[in-house]
């Protein structure tokens, strides 16, 4: 199975190749977004700005929206799940629209969030059966779904309650990062590339 990291130019994907590796699995960078789509699990990786995320994207937005609408399996990690979502409080840019609603900063005294915290109210498959209840979170900021139905999973951050999972379909995003969160979170994403795989 071949596995392609969009890389934005934002940071060292080498955790997380090293965690997508595996027994059948190919994990490609690509740094065009439109090649980005012609794999079989499409990531969507975790560090960086959402403003020149979405000046990387733009150039291949459209193929990308409909490969994922067209059932191309993704997962979003962090400001990848954020890629997912229409527009930011972060900065100016169109996100891909697969989740309607804004990203907004996380409403705590201590931000960023840099650390482990709990998930909780959790429906998604992957995230279940990988047993994984503490995460490692580095975000300032949050997805606000404007339908909460997309909402697999939940964290606090002080007393703000966000969306720390959503799921439509074979598209997953999550705010938290996997490849951070010790051996359960590896679990997850390889719970995630079977379920591709099946």
């Amino acid at each position: 199975m071949r596995v392609t990291v969009f890389d934005y130019g934002a940071g060292n994907l080498h955790s997380l190749v090293k965690a997508l590796a595996g027994p059948g699995t190919t994990v490609h960078v690509e740094p065009n977004p439109t090649a980005a789509v012609e794999t079989d699990l499409l990531v969507l990786p975790g560090v960086g700005a959402f403003s020149s995320a979405v000046a990387r994207l733009a150039p291949g937005a459209d193929a990308m929206r409909r490969a994922l609408a067209d059932g191309l399996p993704c997962i979003g990690i962090c400001l990848g799940m954020q890629l997912m979502f229409d527009a930011s409080e972060e900065g100016p840019g169109q996100g891909l629209g697969i989740f309607p609603g804004p990203v907004r900063r996380l409403q705590a005294d201590r931000i960023p969030q840099i650390g482990w915290n709990t998930v909780a109210n959790v429906t998604e498959p992957t995230i279940l059966r990988a047993g994984l209840r503490e995460v490692y979170y580095a975000n300032s900021y949050v997805c606000a779904p404007t339908d909460t139905r997309s909402v697999v999973a939940w964290s606090t951050h002080e007393h703000d309650r966000f969306a720390a999972a959503v799921r439509t379909g074979r598209v997953l995003g999550v705010q938290f990062h996997p490849e951070k969160s010790s051996q359960p979170g590896v679990r997850m994403l390889h719970e995630f590339l079977g379920e591709v795989r099946g």
